[in-house]
Formats: structure tokens, sequence, C-alpha cells
């Protein structure tokens, strides 16, 4: 009998609670392997990836997967066989240079697509033992509480989160970053982790986040500071 998405989503957080015992395993013993794109990769991406491919595979032999490390930690993950099925998508560290740092701001992340269409999710707030869920039709938690976003206009109190590559594809920075953070009306945070900020926005802490994926690198802003 197919599972329901609930038993998948209480699966998919039993594999991000054991993924994050790999990654704590390895918090403050790791150091940067190689570089893809300027990002990050360790043994403990590898190792939490493993993990929850591994488990996956055991249940759901059909389903497709697509990680963000492969083995040599060079390129993604990618088994999937029918892109109109169900996929699981993985980022077995979300925040991997803050985990390097010893910053403890890194996330475990599982969600799955149906059609191409995501039904599932979860971000597993590691160091802070907080987990994020949500599944189509059953709203977003944490923990056991029901999350909702804000629906109040933006005030002298709202929070914003920022990414943290701000440059666009000609190694420029846009004037208006300069603007948002020398501006003392908003709160503009930068978390490092995509996944932990956009769990701001669901839990009602940030009015809102942006995100940006330029890959240029160095350029001075308006306000004359190195991007």
């Amino acid at each position: 009998m197919p599972s329901t998405l609930a038993q998948d989503l209480q699966f998919a957080i039993e594999l991000a609670r054991g993924a994050g015992k790999i990654v704590l395993d390895h918090y403050g013993k790791v150091s940067r392997l190689t570089k893809r794109h300027a990002e990050a990769v360790t043994d403990a991406d590898r190792a939490s990836q493993r993990y929850i491919v591994a488990g996956l595979k055991r249940r759901y032999p059909t389903d497709g997967i697509v990680g963000e490390e492969n083995d040599t930690g060079d390129a993604i993950t990618f088994e999937c066989t029918d892109p109109n099925g169900r996929v699981w998508v993985i980022d077995p560290i979300d925040g991997t240079n803050n985990f390097i740092a010893g910053l403890g701001a890194f996330a475990v992340c599982i969600g799955l697509l149906d059609k191409g269409m995501p039904v599932l999710g979860i971000v597993f707030d590691v160091t802070r033992d907080l987990m994020y869920s949500a599944a189509k039709g059953e709203g977003a938690w944490l923990g056991n509480k029901q999350l909702h976003v804000l629906d109040t206009p933006l005030n002298d109190a709202a929070m914003i989160m920022l990414t943290s590559n701000l440059l666009d594809d000609q190694g420029r920075c846009p004037q208006w970053p300069c603007r948002w953070i020398a501006q003392t009306n908003w709160k503009i945070r930068i978390l490092g982790s995509a996944a932990l900020e956009a769990t701001q926005v669901a839990a009602g802490v940030a009015h809102g986040r942006y995100h940006d994926e330029w890959q240029a690198v160095g350029c001075r802003c308006a306000c004359g500071d190195r991007a």
C-alpha cells in the first residue's frame, strides 16, 4: 500500500535527525575539502547525504533523488529516471561555511517533489534542535507548533532576511542593498543559510527574505565598502 504524505514527512524528519547527529559529530573538527562554484564541501556534507540517500533508497527504491553533493564533492547527485514522478531533494548541510567556521547556523534539508511540484519539506536547525516541517494541505510547523507568516505592514520593527551574495552578473553591487543596510527602519539580517532564513519568514519572525544567485565575486558597492 502506498505510504501517505504524513508517513513520508515523518520518515523525512527521522532521516534529518539521524543526519543531524552525523553532522554534529563532525562539528568543530572539519576543514574545507574542495570548492565548487565558491561553495565549501566537507566530509560532513557527504556523510550526511550518504545517510539520507541510503534511508530513502531502502524505503522508496523507485523514487528519484537529487542531492547537492556527490561523493567526490565536485557535482550534484542525480538519480532520477522519471522527473514527472516522485523526486527527493537533499541539502545535507545548508550553511556549510558557517559549519566550518564554528557558527551554529546550519541545517539539514529534505524535500519531496511529486510531478515537479513540492509536496513536503523539512529544515532541521541542527545546533538548536529545531525541526521545521511542512506538507501539502497541512500547513507549516515547528515541532508541534503551527506556524503562520506575518500579515502586518512593514514598520520600524520589520525584519528582512537578505542574501549574502548581492553582486550582479557583472560583479557589481546594486545600490539598493546599500540603501537597505544604511537605513535604520527595517532590521536587515544575513544568517548565511538560505533555508534557515526562509524558515524565519514561515515562522512569522521576519516579514520577508531576498535571495539572489549571481555567481560573480568582488566589487565595490555605492557606499564604497567591499561587497
